[in-house]
């Protein structure tokens, strides 16, 4: 019995010493591993960055991760999947510094390595996590999606709200006051439709739609305080392409801007925010004295539409009286460009505001051409972010809480699905590579899935919705109504 389990222990030395890595070839480049990780800057917190390289067969694959501190991580096996305790703890000692990353490959027996890649890691903390909406192929209102809430220190992702839970929902525009889950909204589209506001644990019903205004609530944005939403008012149309690179607009019919007051149920508005012109994706500055906005000149739809460009826009807000300026800005044009602005998004420090650019319209997501820019509130500079930006779509965005990261969704991953992508910027504006939001066994999540990842938001710590008062409250006739204030 002895001599078995001796020749047994020697058979496991004699494969361990076989998957050692013996005197390799040294390739000079670096290794094309998906997701794309070589040179990333990342958050000490962040779940590991798990990786494949799929375009090598091979016997064996070796990963050596280390830092000037802590323990290093060895992997050898089939695939890269490092443990997580060792991976947080090697993070968190190298915080502000990076790790270096060497990879062997074994194949037909011979060992090869390619060239080391660093890992950079930040010194800002990034938030909790991040709540997006999933949604699937298709434009149908019964077509599967839900809000869903995604903790970054792990692969943990759980469902908010999923639009089975009423029948014939369309769930969207789901916001936080600065990634507070605690003012939170949600509009829920359909014969139950109605938007949902939860604050600090007090939730309502509310029917946003009047005789005054040509549309219920969409796209909002808290006030920094809490005690005002700005959102827009629309009439919308979908319109579908017959050339295969293009898919689908969405475009304004009518669109103002508004601002609502949770406290007194009344919808705040401004001669100048109801005019002829499209006014849509409202944002308020970081001190909640300016509101920003897009504004375009109203066109013939649907003759028209490739001719409708958004201009940044703003106007000033008195958050003591709940009055708007007499007088609106424009900070970044359309006719002086010759493009179109969507999603202004102010970071929340004062320093920029990060919005989308495309050739026409607001609905950018299926333009391949769409990128993210970055204006300057000190000396009002913009500029294209080619850090971060690729040959396809980038378009909604958002920041965390301290404003040195921000997530975005793309299609740079083959162009027909929407992933997100988080990237720092630190103290003097420099952008870090952006990395894919990382998964467990990240080739296989995003081959194998079907959703599009839709409007992400930081949070700075779990939202906790009650899904049976949610599903009563839909299912209910009951609302609160809205009403202008005189």
């Amino acid at each position: 019995m002895k001599q078995i389990i001796c020749l047994f222990l020697i058979g496991i030395a004699m494969a361990s010493c076989n998957n050692q890595v013996n005197s390799p070839s040294k390739i000079d480049k670096y290794p094309s591993i998906y997701p794309d990780y070589v040179g990333v800057t990342v958050p000490a917190t962040i779940a590991p960055l798990n990786f494949i390289l799929p375009e090598e067969a091979c016997d064996r694959i070796d990963v050596v991760v280390k830092g000037k501190r802590g323990n290093e991580i060895h992997v050898n096996g089939d695939c890269v999947s490092f443990s997580s305790s060792e991976w947080r703890s090697l993070l968190e000692s190298n915080k502000g510094d990076s790790l270096l990353v060497t990879v062997c490959l074994k194949q037909s027996g011979q060992w090869k390595q390619y060239k080391s890649f660093p890992i950079y890691i930040s010194k800002y903390p990034i938030d909790y996590g991040l709540v997006y909406r999933l949604v699937a192929p298709g434009y149908e209102v019964y077509s599967k999606m839900g809000i869903y809430q995604r903790e970054l220190a792990s692969y943990n992702q759980t469902a908010l709200y999923k639009n089975t839970l009423v029948t014939g929902s369309c769930v969207n525009c789901h916001s936080f006051n600065k990634t507070n889950p605690n003012h939170s909204s949600l509009h829920v589209r359909g014969n139950n439709g109605a938007t949902y506001m939860n604050i600090n644990g007090q939730s309502e019903f509310l029917n946003t739609k009047t005789d005054k205004t040509i549309g219920s609530f969409v796209y909002p944005y808290w006030h920094p305080s809490g005690k005002y939403v700005a959102y827009s008012v629309n009439k919308t149309r979908q319109v579908f392409h017959v050339a295969k690179d293009q898919r689908i607009e969405v475009v304004d019919l009518e669109s103002d801007v508004i601002v609502y007051q949770p406290e007194t149920k009344k919808v705040l508005t401004t001669n100048l925010l109801k005019t002829a012109s499209f006014e849509t994706f409202p944002a308020f500055s970081a001190d909640g004295r300016t509101l920003y906005f897009c504004s375009a000149e109203k066109k013939e739809m649907t003759k028209e539409y490739k001719d409708v460009k958004y201009s940044l826009c703003s106007i000033a807000f008195n958050p003591e009286k709940g009055t708007f300026g007499d007088h609106i800005d424009t900070l970044v044009s359309a006719n002086k460009m010759n493009k179109s602005v969507s999603f202004p998004r102010p970071s929340y420090d004062g320093k920029y505001i990060m919005f989308t650019l495309s050739d026409y319209g607001n609905f950018s997501i299926w333009h391949k051409e769409a990128d993210l820019w970055l204006l300057n509130l000190a000396d009002k500079s913009v500029r294209r972010l080619d850090e971060v930006n690729s040959d396809d779509t980038e378009s909604y965005h958002s920041w965390s809480s301290n404003s040195h990261w921000f997530v975005f969704s793309s299609r740079r991953d083959g162009g027909l699905y929407t992933r997100l992508y988080i990237a720092s910027i630190d103290e003097k504006g420099v952008v870090g590579k952006p990395f894919l939001l990382p998964q467990k066994d990240p080739f296989r999540y995003y081959d194998e899935s079907v959703y599009s990842y839709n409007v992400p938001e930081f949070v700075s710590s779990p939202v906790k919705w009650d899904l049976r008062e949610m599903e009563n409250g839909f299912t209910s006739k009951k609302r609160t109504q809205v009403t202008i204030k005189k």
